[in-house]
């Protein structure tokens, strides 16, 4: 079983990652990873940060000579910014973000105590994390990518970098929507029987969890709804091998929770970021009167970072998937459970 816990802060020292369950005998480039980590600090409309934070993992343990060995594999990423304890409090809770809520669910006076996790911040090591699932799901020939869709109804980069730059001016921020998908997924993987169990119910979840998400779609999604079963449906064929496939994916890749041989295609929707360089009115937590939400250092857009985080997260439960149905404490020992599987649905 593969899982992972993140600490640490958005101005603290370091943040940290345990990844365990890897099986032993996969090689691990730290340089894949620091190029992971790169793609998630660029796109349009990021923030100040990115000029001074050149993220950079460290890998603790877990490895011997860069091969996992089975143990938990240790990872860290410095925070050059690491001013939290030397920070102003804050009492004016922006709207759309964790402050107030989180503020009275752990009974904190200085909203900072909770803004520093809340952050977005985190996502850099699941990205970390993520990178080193996409190297296990490469030895069986899965690959996951991503594109940005659309920013703020924008669909063509000119238009979208119009978006980004109106915003800057004016003191908003923007969202958008990516997709990210998963090639080479064999038939199988995910089940019916349990609603936990289920592939889409997985990575649905997964996705929900990245900060800023508002919507996931799967495959066709929310426009599976507006066309007839005759239009949504893929229709099943034989392909050129003689192997099941399908005319369409319009499922994208997942049936009844399980996975079927088809790339799986998730969409998702990410709000505008919380913190506006025009705020929003808002109600201090000590005063309780009314004022304007607080302003920290922040991005005008983040959706080609959050499409990054999106395939590190999908690549994560991909992996976990793979784990649970070829198991094995070796990588070898996996695949040799994967190529006995594939040559069983080949022969079905």
């Amino acid at each position: 079983m593969l899982r992972y816990l993140t600490a640490g802060e958005s101005h603290g020292k370091v943040l940290l990652g345990i990844l365990e369950g890897m099986p032993a005998g996969l090689k691990v480039e730290k340089g894949q990873i620091n190029i992971e980590l790169k793609r998630r600090q660029s796109g349009f409309g990021r923030g100040a940060r990115m000029a001074i934070e050149t993220d950079t993992v460290q890998i603790l343990g877990g490895l011997r000579k860069g091969v996992t060995i089975g143990s938990p594999i240790a990872l860290l990423v410095e925070n050059k910014d690491a001013s939290i304890d030397s920070l102003p409090p804050i009492t004016r809770p922006r709207p759309g973000h964790a402050d107030l809520a989180g503020a009275i669910k752990y009974d904190r006076q200085d909203i900072r105590d909770i803004l520093e996790r809340a952050s977005a911040r985190e996502t850099a090591m699941r990205v970390a994390v993520g990178s080193v699932c996409k190297m296990l799901l490469e030895e069986f020939g899965i690959r996951i990518a991503s594109h940005v869709i659309e920013i703020g109804g924008a669909a063509n980069q000119k238009e979208m970098l119009k978006k980004v730059e109106e915003c800057t001016k004016t003191g908003d921020t923007i969202g958008g929507v990516c997709e990210i998908t998963a090639a080479g997924v064999p038939i199988g993987l995910g089940s019916h029987v349990q609603s936990d169990r289920r592939l889409d119910a997985k990575i649905a979840g997964a996705m929900m969890s990245i900060q800023a998400i508002k919507g996931v779609e799967i495959g066709l999604g929310f426009a599976a709804a507006r066309l007839p079963g005759s239009k949504v449906h893929d229709e099943i064929i034989l392909d050129k091998h003689g192997n099941f496939s399908h005319r369409t994916n319009n499922a994208g890749g997942i049936e009844g929770g399980i996975s079927n041989g088809e790339p799986i295609i998730v969409k998702i929707a990410m709000k505008p970021i919380a913190t506006l360089g025009t705020p929003l009115d808002t109600v201090d937590i000590k005063t309780k009167k009314k004022t304007e939400a607080q302003v920290e250092r922040h991005d005008i857009c983040a959706v080609h970072a959050v499409s990054v985080v999106g395939e590190a997260v999908l690549a994560f439960v991909v992996a976990c998937v793979m784990a649970e149905k070829f198991g094995g404490d070796s990588l070898n020992e996996m695949k040799r459970n994967f190529d006995g599987y594939i040559k069983q649905v080949r022969t079905f």
